[in-house]
C-alpha cells in the first residue's frame, strides 16, 4: 500500500512519523514536485494541482482537515484538478466540537455578562453596575448544523438561553429550534442577539455575513465566526458596528491570514481577534481516523465523511 503526503508546515515531520507508527505495513512517502509514480491513497492540506490531477489511481483523497473549500477552490478555477470517481474525505471532529464549544460558549457568556464592557469601563477606571442581559430573552443563532454545529448549539443551550439553529436541509437538535433552506433564512435571524458562524464555506455560503444578514438581526446585536474568513463582508461588518446595529464582533478568521498589520479591525475596539485557534486539529485522533478509513476502504466497507462535491462539504 502506497501513500502520497503533503503537508506544507513546520510540522510535517511528526504527523509522517505518527502516520508510519498507525499504518505500520504502508509505504509513505512525501510528495515533491514531478512525483508522478503510483499511490493508492493521497493524505494532503492544501495541496498544488500537479499531485492530484490526472490520479485515477488513488483509491481516496484524504483532506488534513474538516474545511474542503481549498481543494474545491481548486477543482473550480482548474476543472479537472480532482480526479473523476476518486471520493474526497474529510476529517470528521477529531476533537474539534468540545474546542469549538468552548470557544464558542466563551464569547456568548461574555457578551451576555457584559464582561466585554466592562473590559472598556476598566480601561476608563469607571465603578459602574451594568444591568444584565435577561437570559430568557438573550437568543443566540448558530448558522451551520453539521457535527461540530450541533455540538455548540446543544452546549450553549445548556445553559439557558434561547438558541436557533439554521441549516440548508431541515434537522433536528435537542432543546434548539431549527430552521431549515433559504424561506425560513428570515425567520431564523429575526430578533438574534449572538449571531455564531459555523457554516460551511461554499459559494453559495460565501459573503453570507453581510449588511442584509446584520439588518434582520436585534439592534446591538453580536457576531461569533468561527469558519471561515470569505463567509464576512468585511466593511459591512465595519459599517454595522459604526451605526450601532452591531455592538461586538469575536472573529476567529479572515479573508488574509495572518491579518494584516494596518487592517481595521486590530484599532476596533468592538472586535475581538483571535489567530484561527477555536478548534485545532488535533494531531494523534486525525491520524487514527485517517488510518482506521484506510483500513476500512481496503476491506470494501463504506467510510464517513466523503465530501459531496456539488454541495461543497
Amino acid at each position: 500500500m502506497k501513500i502520497l503526503f503533503y503537508l506544507p508546515t513546520a510540522d510535517s515531520a511528526a504527523w509522517q512519523r505518527d502516520f508510519v507508527r498507525a499504518l505500520p505495513e504502508a509505504e509513505l512517502r512525501e510528495w515533491r514536485a514531478g512525483d508522478t509514480a503510483p499511490a493508492d491513497f493521497a493524505v494532503v492540506w492544501r495541496p498544488p494541482r500537479e499531485l492530484l490531477a490526472g490520479r485515477d489511481d488513488l483509491r481516496a483523497i484524504f483532506n488534513l482537515g474538516a474545511g474542503v473549500d481549498a481543494i474545491l477552490a481548486l477543482e473550480h478555477d482548474q476543472p479537472g484538478t480532482l480526479p473523476r470517481n476518486v471520493p474526497l474525505i474529510r476529517l470528521e471532529d477529531t476533537g474539534m466540537a468540545p474546542q469549538m464549544a468552548e470557544y464558542v460558549t466563551h464569547a456568548v457568556l461574555r457578551y451576555l455578562r457584559r464582561f466585554d464592557e466592562y473590559q472598556t469601563l476598566q480601561r476608563e477606571r469607571r465603578w459602574e453596575v451594568l444591568e444584565p442581559h435577561p437570559r430568557g430573552t438573550f437568543t443566540v443563532g448558530v448558522l451551520g448544523l453539521g457535527v461540530l454545529g450541533a455540538h455548540v448549539a446543544q452546549t450553549l443551550a445548556s445553559f439557558g438561553v434561547p438558541v436557533r439553529g439554521y441549516s440548508r436541509s431541515a434537522r433536528q437538535v435537542d432543546n434548539v429550534t431549527t430552521f431549515a433552506g433559504e424561506a425560513q433564512f428570515d425567520a431564523f435571524l429575526d430578533g438574534v442577539q449572538v449571531l455564531v458562524n459555523l457554516l460551511p464555506h461554499t459559494p453559495d455560503t460565501r459573503d453570507i455575513l453581510n449588511a442584509r444578514t446584520f439588518a434582520k438581526l436585534a439592534r446591538g446585536a453580536r457576531l461569533i465566526n468561527v469558519a471561515r474568513g470569505a463567509h464576512l463582508v468585511e466593511q459591512d461588518l465595519l459599517d454595522a458596528l459604526a451605526s450601532g446595529q452591531l455592538a461586538a464582533a469575536t472573529l476567529d478568521v479572515f479573508r488574509d491570514e495572518p491579518l494584516p498589520h494596518d487592517h481595521p479591525f486590530w484599532q476596533n475596539p468592538r472586535v475581538t481577534i483571535t489567530p484561527h485557534v477555536s478548534a485545532l486539529t488535533l494531531r494523534e485522533d486525525s491520524v487514527a481516523q485517517i488510518a482506521r478509513k484506510i483500513e476500512a476502504l481496503r476491506r470494501g466497507e463504506a467510510v464517513g465523511g466523503i465530501v459531496d462535491i456539488n454541495r461543497g462539504y
